[in-house]
Formats: C-alpha cells, structure tokens, sequence
C-alpha cells in the first residue's frame, strides 16, 4: 500500500507541473510580442531601411532617438536611392523602402503599403559666385534638357552652364525632373528622361552640394533640408525654397518622403513606423523638414 500511495503522489506531482508549464508557455508568446502586458518579453529584432539617400539621414536621426527608448531593437539603415527602395521590398531584404518620391504606378504592385513621413522641397541651387538669383520652370528645363547651354541666355555672365545630376533611379532626380518637365521621348513615343548627356552624374546629395559648391558656373538641384551656404538656392518663379512656400504650394518643386512596405511588417518594424508618425518622431522631422502630423 505505501509503494501504491508513493507512485499516485509521484503522477500528481507530474501533471501538475506539466500543467503550470503550459501556462507559462501561453503568456510568454502573445500576439502583442510581450510589449503590451504585464511580465511580458519587450519587443526585439532588427529592422532593415533601405533606398532614397536623401531620406537616409532623417532615417538615422529617427533610428538613434528610436533605440534610445527601445534599446531590443536594432535599425540598419541603408542608401541605394528610391528604387533600390521599392526593389528591397520586392526581393524581401528590407523591412522599410525609402523613397523620396511618390511610388510609380508599375510599382505599385510590388509593395502592400506606403507611408509619407515627411515633406520636402528640391531646391535648385548653383555655385555662391553665380550671378543669377532667380529661374522660371521653363528655363530649368530647358538647361537640364542642353537646350540652353550658357548663363548669358538667362540674364547671367557669358559662361557655359556646368550641369550636375543625380543618378538614374534617384528619387530627387525622378521628382525634379517629372516637376519640371526634362523629359524626352523614346522612339516608341513613351515619355523619358531627357537630362542633358553631358551633365555630371553624382550618386548622392550631398555629392551634387559638394560637387556645385566647388565647380564655377554650375547648377545642380538637392534635398531643402540638406541645404546650407555652401550653395546658392535660386527662386523659382519668384519664390524661394521653404518650408512655408512647399507647404503653401507655392513653391513648386517639392515632394513627399515615403517609407514603403510589404505584405507582412513585423512587429519590431510597426513600432518604428508608429515612432515616426507619433509627437515625437515628427518633432524630429520639423528639425530640417516639413511634418506631415
């Protein structure tokens, strides 16, 4: 009878520790990955950015002030430009496309959704020495397409314009170059990118600032928010670069900043993109840019 007794102890002991085991086992794997109760895991993992290299800084300054309050999680953030943006997503290497302009319809079925974090004017700028202050569209265009090749023909020294662009695929160069019509057609009739062959291609903003700040006579276009006194910002029809005038729509080469995303956003991801929008995050994009909240 003693060895019966023992052994029915034994058995109850058993299912009872199997039985508090899984119900530590359920509160540990919450839908709400243990962020939103009590005694819960906090959120962990790493989220991936990618794309336009004029976001990539706001990106960073918005990754830092996230880990400062959610140290789990790590943000990577990359360049490339827009496309590499929409094409991270496509090929799932990234968890956030960035792109500095709006999504193209034929990309449209690439990615799951789109968020604009911020605004941004393109301000076109030329080198301090430069004696023109102030362009319309239609002679920006006509300089970034060749057809007017010298500074005398807009008011400015008889000099040859020096034209600087940004890469094929950059989201501030499509932006700028859809605002202001330097576009050309294939021999299908389909309209494309009609900047001038001999232009000087640079693969980043701050490469084009560089780039116009040292080269006499010459013209490029950047980020407002990377703008600085090392270049001269003209007026384009009358109205010089701002915040107030891209808000007002009355400067017009401006364009959202978009984060991209696909089907599935982990949970890690979601946090960041709720960061971004919240108080706090759009204080960070008032800084140098114009918030959307």
């Amino acid at each position: 009878m003693g060895r019966n007794l023992l052994k029915k102890t034994w058995i109850a002991g058993l299912a009872l520790a199997l039985i508090a085991g899984a119900a530590l086992t359920g509160c540990g794997n919450g839908t709400d990955g243990g962020n939103g109760g009590d005694g819960g895991d906090a959120l962990s993992g790493t989220v991936v950015i990618a794309g336009s290299t004029s976001v990539q800084p706001l990106s960073e300054e918005l990754a830092e002030a996230f880990s400062d309050v959610n140290g789990d999680i790590t943000v990577e953030v990359q360049g490339g430009g827009s496309g590499q943006g929409i094409k991270s997503i496509e090929d799932k290497i990234a968890d956030l496309g960035a792109l500095s302009r709006e999504v193209k319809e034929e990309e449209k079925a690439l990615i799951a959704a789109e968020t604009v974090i911020a605004k941004d004017g393109v301000a076109v700028v030329v080198n301090p020495d430069c004696g023109v202050s102030d362009l319309t569209l239609e002679q920006i265009r006509k300089i970034y397409t060749g057809e007017i090749t010298n500074w005398s023909e807009v008011g400015g020294n008889d000099a040859p314009i020096v034209v600087v662009t940004r890469e094929e695929g950059s989201g501030t160069r499509g932006a700028f170059t859809e605002i202001t019509k330097v576009l050309s057609k294939d021999e299908a009739g389909n309209e494309i990118d009609g900047t001038t062959t001999n232009a000087i291609v640079q693969g980043s903003t701050g490469a084009v600032k560089q780039t116009v700040a040292s080269t006499p006579d010459s013209i490029g276009y950047i980020s407002l928010g990377a703008l600085d006194d090392t270049v001269k910002a003209l007026n384009v029809e009358g109205v010089a670069p701002s915040n107030d005038t891209v808000l007002s729509g009355d400067y017009k080469i401006s364009r959202p900043f978009i984060y991209v995303s696909g089907e599935e956003v982990s949970p890690a991801a979601q946090a960041f993109l709720d960061f971004v929008l919240s108080d706090e995050g759009q204080a960070i994009v008032a800084q140098e840019f114009i918030p959307v909240n």
